[in-house]
């Protein structure tokens, strides 16, 4: 497994060496040919009917909207509050002798941590077909000015060359990527949330995918 690690500050986003759409052999298939079969979320972050998708008219990127993705830590809150998950599902059917990576995926949300707390927010990236390789980008919210007042935020993660997984070669392929947000601290009357605040999207996540041919 391979880790990535960036701390960010208010609205800023995150930098790591990346990819450009289309890298690979330079070679993709028809957009045509390409099409999202299904997609789905599973995890205490997104429970059933807490989730929304939107998909591009050219349906090679998902926006995911979150209404539960929401974790908090401070006096009076339980231990089961502090970490929650959402693990998203994409089955994609694409031409065979392609294979596709994920270069890119945005989040946006809100959080308010005060000093002593510390939020981090994990996404493992994988293919159900080869559960084994994976790639894990890590961003971390230490507590105190700006964010103890609030802010919104954005988590950008660009998958450095090395760290690409490319899906199996053939028509179909499941990707899944595992986000989880954990709060700690080391001071007992602080407070923190890591929280989707609006009532209709304050959490996102848009997933972007590069081409290659077979080799």
């Amino acid at each position: 497994m391979r880790s990535f690690i960036t701390v960010f500050g208010a609205a800023m986003v995150a930098a790591l060496p990346a990819l450009q759409p289309g890298t690979g052999s330079g070679t993709e298939p028809d957009p045509s040919q390409i099409q999202i079969v299904s997609v789905s979320a599973s995890g205490n972050g997104c429970p059933q009917g807490s989730v929304t998708t939107d998909l591009s008219p050219d349906r090679q990127v998902v926006t995911f909207g979150f209404d539960s993705f929401q974790t908090y830590i401070g006096p009076g809150i339980a231990k089961s509050e502090n970490t929650k998950n959402c693990q998203l599902h994409l089955n994609l059917q694409y031409p065979g002798g392609f294979q596709y990576a994920v270069l890119e995926s945005t989040y946006h949300g809100y959080a308010q941590v005060e000093k002593g707390v510390t939020g981090n927010f994990y996404s493992t990236y994988y293919f159900s077909q080869s559960p084994a390789d994976t790639t894990t980008t890590q961003t971390s919210i230490v507590g105190g000015s700006p964010w103890d007042l609030g802010d919104v935020y954005t988590k950008q993660d660009l998958v450095p060359t090395a760290a690409v997984i490319w899906s199996p070669c053939g028509a179909t392929g499941i990707l899944n990527v595992n986000n989880r947000i954990a709060l700690t601290s080391t001071n007992s009357t602080a407070f923190g949330a890591i929280t989707d605040d609006d009532a209709t999207v304050a959490f996102t996540q848009q997933i972007h995918v590069a081409w290659q041919a077979c080799k």
